[in-house]
């Protein structure tokens, strides 16, 4: 059951913050939805949006302004928290890159975080109560991320063939094994195994023949000022990969643009656009 926290007008729509019971956390968790006008009279398509490190449910909707877009398509945006919140685990908010604000979108293994810090299920979790509870169409659902979010959207994508149609990008952690984020955070939630580690690196998973393939390809917008490209990122891996596995992945690279949300405001129209050219509105 879903209990509404706040509601606001929004481009003839409605920007909501939802908090429910999650089976898959164990705690409350809170997720906001831009419903456009459209999704008064049926069901819309949908957008899942995957925010990064330090972010909450309301980043994106607040800063991104992503909802003009949406609106003029028909199609619904759904933005999930980025971890548990209230867990109490030792240390969790210790570091802004490990614990609270920093799931990583796994569904961690070692303990003590294996019962709460299970967001890879939850964002599956949140997929069927927004079905079952707003005017979403099933057929019709795509998914994009920033960095540690755009981490989680090419890895829920590519893992879920037939659920996601339709996948994009702003300067993801595209192979998580090899930088510091990704080694900190999969050896802290998951162990030493690296084999577990490449369930949730799309790099590793594009070179699969069971991995999903989408009509549109897979779009990435990346800023060359970005302070964190050359240590953390890696869309070159991505690219390098998808191409000798027949995938579609576009990277577009932007002189002068950094890490941040001036940088997805800028673009994030052309993200609307290239999901809505598959899912419709």
């Amino acid at each position: 059951m879903l209990e509404l926290v706040e509601e606001h007008r929004c481009f003839d729509g409605v920007q909501r913050v939802y908090r429910h019971d999650s089976r898959t956390i164990g705690l409350p968790m809170r997720f906001s939805v831009f419903l456009p006008a459209r999704a008064a009279s049926g069901k819309v398509p949908a957008l899942f949006y995957l925010a990064g490190l330090t972010c909450t449910e309301e980043t994106f909707p607040i800063k991104a302004g992503a909802q003009r877009y949406a609106a003029e398509h028909g199609i619904a945006l759904i933005a999930p928290d980025t971890s548990p919140r209230g867990a109490d685990i030792p240390g969790e908010k210790d570091a802004w890159d490990f614990g609270v604000g920093a799931g990583f979108y796994v569904d961690a293994t070692r303990e003590p975080w294996a019962r709460r810090y299970r967001m890879y299920s939850y964002v599956q979790e949140l997929r069927d109560v927004v079905l079952a509870e707003l005017p979403v169409r099933e057929d019709r659902i795509g998914i994009f991320g920033h960095s540690m979010g755009g981490h989680g959207a090419l890895v829920l994508a590519l893992r879920n063939p037939g659920l996601y149609r339709s996948v994009s990008a702003f300067a993801p952690i595209a192979a998580p094994s090899l930088c510091p984020w990704g080694v900190k955070a999969f050896t802290g939630y998951l162990g030493d195994d690296r084999a577990a580690w490449a369930k949730y690196d799309a790099s590793e998973l594009i070179k699969s023949d069971a991995a999903a393939r989408f009509e549109g390809g897979i779009l990435i917008d990346q800023g060359l000022a970005d302070q964190f490209l050359a240590e953390q990122l890696y869309p070159e891996v991505l690219e390098r990969n998808a191409l000798a596995a027949g995938h579609k992945v576009t990277v577009r690279r932007h002189e002068g643009y950094d890490h941040g949300y001036f940088f997805i405001s800028t673009f994030v129209g052309e993200h609307v656009a290239h999901h809505a050219r598959v899912l419709g509105g």
